[in-house]
C-alpha cells in the first residue's frame, strides 16, 4: 500500500513565505529546464557541463527555497558517499540505508517537536525524503551491480544494476539536480545518467548474449505537448484546490454537531468527498515535477503501438486509474508509484520474514513521525490483507457475463472509495487523540470487519514471486499498452526498446 507523500511538501496552499517560494522555484525550475534541453542539450555540450550546472541550479533553488537547512541535503549526500567509498561494496548498502534513513528521521523529529507541529509548510525534510530515496536505491544498485552474482538477481535488479563507482559529481547531481531536488519523483541512476549522456532516444536490439545492443539512433521526440497537457492538469488541479477543496476539510468528519446530527448516509459521502477533496494538492505538485522533468528531456519511456512518444518514465500517478480504482490494489498502482517501487525495491524484495508488515512499518518512518502516520499505516495492513483475501476468494465468480461484472466493479468502486479515505483520514489529521476520534465515530467498523474477513475467508497461498503482484506495496505498475517490467526495471534499455515490444505489448494489453 502506498500513502501520499507527506503534506509539507506538497501543501500548496499559499498562505506562507516558505509555500510561496517552493511553488516560485518549481515555476523557475520549469523554465530553467526548457532552457537546459535547448542550451545544453547532449548534443551540443559534454556530460560534465551537464552535471555541473544541473546540481548547481539545484543546490541554488534549494538555498532560495529552504535557507541555510539545504546543507542537510550536501551533508547527507555527502556522508552517505563516503560511507559508499570507505565500508566497500558488499555491506554499504545496509550502511548508507540506516544512515540516510536515520538521518531523516532526526531532522523530521526536530521539525515535528521542535518547531512547527502540525504545520503544512513546506520545509527542508520534503526534499530530504526524495534524497534518502536516491541515496538507499542507488547504494543497492550499486551492491547488485558490483558484489552480487547476476545469477543471484531477479530480472528488474539485473536491469537496475549499477557496474561501477559514480563519481561525486555524478552522485551529487543525482541526488540534487534542479529538476527534482523540490519535490522528485524519484528515478533510478542509470536512468538519469541515460539522460545526461544524451542516450534516451537511442533504440535497443537484443545482441546474440541476450543483453540490450544500441543499433541505431532516431528522432529525438518533442516533449513540448506531453509538458503542455501535464501543466493544464496542474492549472486545473490547482483550481480545484484553492477554490473547492478549503470549503470540505477533512477535519468536519470529527466535528461534534456533525457526528450527532448526520445520518450515516450522509457520513459516508462526506467522508469520500472530503478526501476526493483533499487529493488535487498532490496531482498539482506531482504532476508540476514531472513536467518539468519532461521539459529537461527527462522522462521518454520509448513509443506505444501507435508510434507515439511515451513520457511517463518517471510519472508519480494517474489520476484516472485512480478516481476510478475498483480495488485497494489498482488505487495504489497508480498513486505515488516511484515510492512505490522505492519501497519493493529496498525492502519487500530483499525482507525475509513478514515482506508485507516490514514494507508498511519502513513507510511509516520514512514519511515522519507523526502518530497519525502509524495509524494510517497499520490500518493499511489489516486492509490490504482483507482486500486480498475478499479479491482471491470471490472476484472469479463475477467475471462473466458482463452485466454481473459491471455490478461487481461499481460495487468494489464503492467499497475501495470508502475503504481509501477510512484509512488515510489519520494521515489528514496527524495526532492521535482526533485520529480516534473518528474511528470510534465510525465504531471502528472496517477494522472490525477487515479482521472477520481474515479469521473467516481461507488464505490462498502462493509462490513469493506471485504474491509480488498481488500485494499493495510492491505490485507493479501496469500499463495497459505494456508489459509491468518496463515500469518496474524504469532502465533505458528496457523502455526504448521499441522495435521488439510493440507487438508484445499489444499482445498484453489484449490478454
Amino acid at each position: 500500500m502506498n500513502i501520499p507523500l507527506s503534506p509539507r511538501i506538497l501543501c500548496l496552499l499559499l498562505v506562507s513565505p516558505s509555500e510561496v517560494n517552493f511553488v516560485v522555484c518549481q515555476l523557475f525550475a520549469l523554465l530553467a529546464a526548457i532552457w537546459f534541453r535547448t542550451y545544453l542539450h547532449s548534443s551540443k555540450t559534454s556530460s560534465f557541463m551537464r552535471h555541473v550546472v544541473a546540481t548547481l541550479l539545484g543546490l541554488y533553488l534549494a538555498l532560495f527555497c529552504f535557507g541555510w537547512y539545504a546543507l542537510h541535503f550536501l551533508v547527507q549526500s555527502g556522508i552517505s558517499y563516503c560511507i559508499m567509498i570507505i565500508i566497500g561494496v558488499e555491506n554499504m548498502h545496509t550502511y548508507c540505508f540506516l544512515f540516510a534513513l536515520g538521518y531523516l528521521t532526526v531532522c523530521q523529529i526536530t521539525r515535528v517537536y521542535i518547531f512547527d507541529y502540525g504545520q503544512y509548510s513546506a520545509d527542508f525534510s520534503g526534499p530530504m525524503m526524495i534524497i534518502t530515496q536516491k541515496i538507499t536505491s542507488l547504494a543497492y544498485e550499486i551492491h547488485d551491480g558490483m558484489f552480487r552474482k547476476d545469477e543471484e538477481l531477479t530480472p528488474s535488479q539485473r536491469g537496475l544494476a549499477v557496474r561501477r563507482m559514480p563519481s561525486l559529481l555524478e552522485y551529487l547531481s543525482y541526488n540534487c539536480n534542479f529538476m527534482g531536488i523540490l519535490a522528485g519523483p524519484l528515478c533510478s541512476y542509470k536512468d538519469y545518467i541515460t539522460f545526461i549522456e544524451g542516450r534516451s532516444y537511442h533504440m535497443a536490439q537484443s545482441g546474440e548474449n541476450g543483453r540490450e545492443e544500441i543499433q541505431y539512433g532516431r528522432t529525438e521526440p518533442s516533449p513540448n505537448i506531453a509538458v503542455i497537457q501535464k501543466l493544464l492538469v496542474c492549472g486545473l488541479s490547482l483550481l480545484f484546490h484553492l477554490t473547492i477543496s478549503k470549503t470540505l476539510p477533512v477535519e468536519y468528519n470529527i466535528d461534534e454537531h456533525f457526528q450527532a446530527t448526520a445520518s450515516w448516509p450522509t457520513k459516508v459521502v462526506y467522508l469520500y468527498v472530503s478526501l476526493l477533496a483533499a487529493r488535487p494538492k498532490y496531482y498539482f505538485a506531482w504532476t508540476l515535477a514531472d513536467a518539468i522533468n519532461n521539459a529537461a528531456g527527462f522522462g521518454f519511456r520509448g513509443y506505444d503501438e501507435n508510434g507515439a512518444a511515451r513520457w511517463d518514465l518517471i510519472s508519480n500517478l494517474r489520476i484516472q486509474q485512480i478516481e476510478m480504482s475498483t480495488s485497494f490494489k489498482m488505487f495504489l498502482d497508480n498513486w505515488n508509484i516511484q515510492t512505490a517501487l522505492w519501497l519493493k525495491r529496498v525492502c519487500y524484495e530483499r525482507a525475509s520474514l513478514s515482506p508485507t508488515i516490514q514494507t508498511f512499518i519502513l513507510s511509516a518512518i520514512w514519511h515522519g513521525v507523526y502518530p497519525g502516520y502509524y495509524l494510517t499505516f497499520l490500518t493499511g495492513v489489516l486492509m490490504t490483507l482483507a482486500a486480498r483475501a475478499m479479491r482471491s476468494n470471490f472476484r472469479h465468480y463475477f467475471v462473466e457475463p458482463p452485466q454481473v461484472k459491471l455490478l461487481y466493479d461499481v460495487v468494489t468502486w464503492i467499497v475501495t472509495q470508502i475503504a481509501i479515505s477510512y484509512t488515510v483520514v489519520p494521515f489528514v489529521l496527524l495526532s492521535i487523540k482526533p485520529s480516534f476520534m473518528f474511528y470510534s465515530s465510525w465504531y471502528y467498523c472496517l477494522h472490525i470487519v477487515g479482521i472477520l474477513v481474515l479469521l473467516l475467508l481461507p488464505s490462498k497461498k502462493t509462490q513469493r514471486g506471485k504474491n509480488r503482484h498481488e500485494d499493495i506495496w510492491l505490485s507493479q505498475s501496469k500499463k495497459f499498452d505494456e508489459g509491468e517490467n518496463s515500469l518496474e526495471q524504469n532502465s533505458f534499455y528496457t523502455t526504448n526498446n521499441v522495435c521488439n515490444q510493440n507487438q508484445e505489448m499489444a499482445s498484453r494489453h489484449s490478454s
